[in-house]
């Protein structure tokens, strides 16, 4: 198969235009024909923190990142800024900004641009890790709503449907999910501490839904329900577990958002994090009014 050199993705053969991007292609010719994409320039960063992370990152003159809106924390004052849309074409700009609108994120991306060696830092908007990704051209890296924070600009960003409906019904993430294609670095910001796992084809793991912070294209995602009824209703964990089915890359997040709002919730009840149904809560948790 060849591969866009817009976006890194893969292109069926004699195909005129790049199903992910829309790249015109014109005479696309078999894989050992094809040019590879090159790779990303290399970037200077470090990440410092513990569990309120930031990412700094050292850009060469006129080098270039993107970030997601609001996610900037500073900069040197040789570093511009510009807030436009993805993609180099009309209908790229077009298609991308309708993507975003579908996931509730902003129309426009915000891009660093260096005038000389400057630097440039990013944090995500709660207490949480920052992970880098070095995709390599046509890579895939599926990644939860919200997860994306800075990337070079060979990095293309877009969504992705869900392939199943149990998996959009019952995810906890919806049927919408990020997708990250390289070639180049990317880095994105989840909460808690980062738990990784290397699947083999075949192998699967059983997850809590919101601990999800990314995967790689290749492993298989649905949901399925618990092993009972009473283990559902008084197990505290829900009706649901993710499975993930290898192989491929498996990263997991030790505390989500929804979590912590519900621990800071001024008049939250105790009990378990998930009431299973919560239809039974009043039958068991009623006052003695």
């Amino acid at each position: 198969m060849p591969y866009c050199s817009g976006c890194g993705s893969e292109i069926p053969e004699f195909a005129n235009f790049c199903g992910s991007c829309g790249r015109s292609v014109g005479g696309a010719t078999t894989a050992a024909a094809a040019a590879p994409v090159a790779a990303a320039e290399p970037l200077d960063y470090t990440i410092v923190g513990d569990n309120l992370q930031i990412v700094r990152v050292h850009l060469k003159a006129g080098q270039e990142v993107y970030a997601e809106a609001g996610k900037m924390v500073y900069k040197t004052a040789n570093v511009d800024w510009d807030t436009r849309m993805t993609g180099q074409t009309l209908g790229q700009k077009l298609m991308g900004a309708l993507r975003r609108t579908v996931t509730g994120e902003s129309l426009f991306v915000t891009f660093f641009r260096a005038n000389g060696a400057g630097e440039t830092g990013f944090a995500g908007a709660y207490p949480g890790k920052i992970h880098a990704f070095d995709l390599a051209p046509g890579q895939s890296l599926m990644a939860q709503r919200d997860a994306f924070l800075v990337a070079q600009p060979s990095v293309q960003l877009s969504v992705a449907m869900v392939r199943k409906l149990g998996a959009g019904f019952f995810g906890g993430e919806g049927f919408i999910l990020e997708k990250l294609t390289g070639p180049g670095l990317v880095f994105i910001h989840a909460g808690g501490d980062f738990v990784e796992f290397n699947l083999t084809a075949g192998e699967s793991l059983q997850v809590e839904t919101g601990c999800i912070v990314a995967f790689d294209e290749s492993v298989d995602y649905d949901i399925q329900f618990v092993g009972g009824i009473k283990t559902a209703i008084f197990g505290g964990e829900g009706l649901f577990l993710a499975t993930l089915t290898g192989p491929g890359r498996v990263i997991l997040q030790s505390m989500t958002l929804q979590k912590m709002r519900r621990e800071l919730a001024p008049h939250r009840r105790g009990g378990d994090e998930h009431k299973g149904l919560d239809a039974l809560s009043g039958l068991f948790g009623g006052s003695d009014d």
